[in-house]
């Protein structure tokens, strides 16, 4: 690939011109990247695949409810159908494509493709990104992000907390599908959701098992939310709510199950091990950890979401990107005594954990 004589020899030979296409279109998907992503995002601030998912339209009748200039706007549509976002349908309308379709279907898909814009701007200028991605519109957008601030200060910022709690909440969706698939949660009587959020996760969880109970923990301006929409569930009564700071706070005893959620990654490693030496002080022995984010493949497997976690995670704080094998080490460490990876249908949305404590602890 690097020489130009056997390029040329790879590109007239028909046995090995199609492996030379291929990588030349691969390439040139790497360097147009960026305006397929902006193609996605206007079309989602257009609402425009909300609305040809109600009934196919023309071009013209898409551009007055856009308030786009039709010329304009046919770049953007031909661009959406050149990646299959959308599709031509009869009569010179415009529908829903492949792609697009999930897009139309789900209110997660479409926040995290608005959140995306702001690591968009924070690696406009990649390597000023790299050296000091902490400064970043990401880092600012997630109050909690930096284990080392004060947490009075955390504490203060409810808007940020609310702001940042609502997408995980709207993103969510996948993950919590992925977990109840996979783990079965009647055999536990109590459950701590470590890092709650807004207890969409737990919502979930209790809507389908009525036997459990649970604890919550997270930040206060956090948990003031997550009660409110648990209230609003008619679940209150099975939920006990325990504010305080996974960094530096004992986390409440009772659940024979905690289970940390979209978690881990978001911290370095000091500060993720802390968080598991206080979860696995907290569990009962025989008590189990249910841990589930998204992770990166292991050496020489197929990558699936790892170039743009490594990179979100960076702009987000000091996360890191891990492997279920980096994980488990971590978790050993600990003092786990088990750690097994728990089959599910859709790894990229996320991977599971289950982490148990020794009956003898």
């Amino acid at each position: 690939m690097t020489q130009p004589g056997l390029y040329r020899m790879s590109i007239s030979n028909p046995m090995t011109r199609w492996l030379t296409r291929r990588r030349t279109k691969q390439v040139f998907d790497l360097m147009s990247g960026f305006v397929h992503s902006q193609v996605l995002l206007s079309c989602v601030k257009l609402n425009i695949f909300s609305m040809v998912r109600e009934a196919p339209a023309t071009l013209e009748e898409l551009a007055v409810r856009c308030k786009v200039p039709a010329p304009v706007l046919q770049r953007l549509i031909l661009s959406a159908i050149a990646l299959r976002l959308l599709e031509h349908r009869s009569q010179q309308r415009i529908g829903l494509g492949a792609l697009g379709a999930p897009l139309a279907a789900h209110e997660g898909i479409r926040a995290m493709v608005e959140h995306n814009n702001l690591l968009y701007q924070d690696m406009a200028e990649p390597l000023d990104f790299l050296r000091d991605a902490w400064q970043g519109d990401m880092a600012a957008y997630w109050p909690y992000a930096h284990s080392d601030a004060p947490a009075q200060e955390s504490r203060t910022k409810l808007d940020q907390v609310g702001r940042y709690s609502a997408l995980m909440a709207a993103s969510q969706n996948f993950v919590i599908e992925e977990i109840l698939a996979a783990y079965s949660f009647g055999k536990h009587r109590c459950m701590l959701d470590v890092g709650c959020g807004m207890g969409r996760f737990v919502a979930a969880v209790a809507q389908k098992e009525k036997q459990l109970k649970f604890q919550l923990f997270d930040l206060p301006a956090v948990l003031g939310l997550t009660q409110k929409n648990h209230v609003s569930l008619g679940l209150d009564a099975r939920m006990s709510y325990h504010p305080g700071s996974f960094f530096q706070d004992e986390l409440p005893k009772g659940a024979d199950l905690v289970t940390l959620v979209r978690v881990a990654h978001d911290h370095p490693d000091g500060a993720v091990l802390g968080i598991l030496k206080r979860i696995y002080q907290a569990l009962p022995a025989g008590g189990s950890l249910l841990l589930a984010e998204p992770m990166a493949q292991e050496p020489g497997d197929k990558p699936l979401g790892d170039a743009y976690f490594h990179l979100y995670l960076l702009a987000m704080g000091a996360g890191r990107y891990r492997t279920p094998g980096e994980l488990k080490s971590m978790l050993l460490e600990t003092g786990f005594e088990r750690v097994d990876l728990v089959p599910n249908a859709m790894p990229i949305h996320t991977r599971i954990l289950v982490a148990r404590k020794s009956n003898a602890a």
